[in-house]
């Protein structure tokens, strides 16, 4: 591998591995990524594309004899060496919270500490203990909290060690509904908190559109799809995020706030949008998604519509979609995109066609937090 791909700022990936089955057809991960060294990046796929194999094969978990792996210019494995777990330089989550039961929350974060090489000072320990919100349950022992409680705890213990790279599996995966949505919030918090990139697997479209700024798609162990979240929710050719709730997401800021409609508008490249004003501050980065199935198309800008936002577009494509009566359109505004999912019958009546200049309807807009 070249000096040049090890000195740059990126994380470079690159595994091949073969895992035999009994009486099925053998796993083959044939991985070569190039990662930002910020932010957080999501590992997508349907179960068995080889997601939670490539994150083992990142810490160092599963054997790839010709892995390559550099993380912001140092290089963990190559032809030569191969770094040890103990001596890579990341905090892992696992989808279970992997708490030691006859220990305190405290007890169970200072038990990391003393193995890691780095120690936190105290504002950077009382930082984390903040952002995860977790002083008021320090004394408990992990029985006594919550499914998100227990991810929060462990969350705070993988950052206190003070990794370079920070691994989350499906940490979200054994909890509730309710329990999702209490963490989330910390978990978005995360990205604009910290300066540490974050490799995030999931098969929730959900919690990617949330929290993720890169996504790498994998389907059967080979990369399919990366780039930023924008690009890839925009592309109507992925079978992974094609279905019922696919759509795009947005990055604009809060440009003012009706506080009689209770609503607050979003400036993004691709328009203005109303929504519903969560008490952001004024100039906020807010991230907003628009679902498909909320979209519908005018020919003209009429006024007489309960829809609050309406913005002209460009029919850029026109796709067949999984469901045989539907239709897949990609909208062009600004230099945004917008995912619409029409009937055919609907296409047809109103003679729409690729490059005909139209409205685009949308009917909800949801903040993502």
């Amino acid at each position: 591998m070249s000096q040049t791909i090890a000195s740059d700022s990126c994380i470079h990936a690159q595994f091949s591995l073969t895992r035999q089955a009994k009486g099925r057809e053998d796993f083959v991960l044939s991985v070569a990524a190039k990662l930002p060294s910020q932010g957080v990046t999501a590992i997508f796929g349907q179960s068995g594309s080889g997601k939670t194999t490539l994150l083992r094969c990142i810490a160092g978990l599963e054997t790839a004899p010709q892995g390559y792996l550099s993380v912001q210019g140092d290089v963990w494995q190559d032809d030569r060496r191969t770094l040890p777990t103990y001596q890579r330089p990341i905090g892992y989550v696992f989808q279970e919270s992997s708490l030691f039961e006859h220990l305190t929350a405290q007890a169970n974060i200072d038990f990391a500490l003393k193995r890691s090489e780095q120690r936190p000072n105290a504002a950077e320990y009382q930082q984390i203990i903040d952002l995860m919100g977790i002083e008021h349950v320090l004394q408990r022992y992990p029985a006594q909290l919550s499914g998100g409680e227990r991810q929060r705890v462990a969350i705070a213990r993988a950052l206190l060690i003070k990794p370079r790279l920070l691994l989350m599996d499906e940490p979200l995966a054994s909890l509730d509904s309710a329990r999702k949505q209490e963490i989330l919030p910390y978990l978005a918090k995360l990205r604009s908190s910290l300066d540490i990139p974050i490799l995030y697997v999931s098969h929730s479209v959900d919690e990617i559109a949330q929290l993720a700024d890169h996504v790498l798609v994998l389907e059967q162990g080979k990369v399919v799809a990366q780039g930023d979240i924008s690009d890839i929710f925009a592309r109507t050719d992925l079978a992974q995020l094609s279905g019922f709730d696919m759509g795009v997401v947005w990055h604009g800021h809060l440009q003012e706030r009706n506080e009689a409609w209770h609503l607050a508008r979003i400036k993004a490249p691709g328009g203005s949008l109303w929504v519903r004003d969560g008490g952001d501050a004024i100039g906020a980065a807010i991230r907003t998604r628009i679902l498909a199935r909320d979209v519908s198309i005018a020919l003209s800008a009429g006024e007489d519509s309960s829809i609050l936002n309406r913005l002209p577009v460009t029919i850029s494509q026109i796709t067949p979609d999984k469901d045989p009566a539907m239709l897949l359109l990609r909208l062009i505004s600004g230099r945004d995109c917008i995912l619409a999912r029409l009937t055919k019958r609907s296409v047809e009546q109103l003679h729409l066609y690729e490059g005909l200049q139209a409205w685009a309807q949308i009917k909800s807009v949801a903040i993502m937090r």
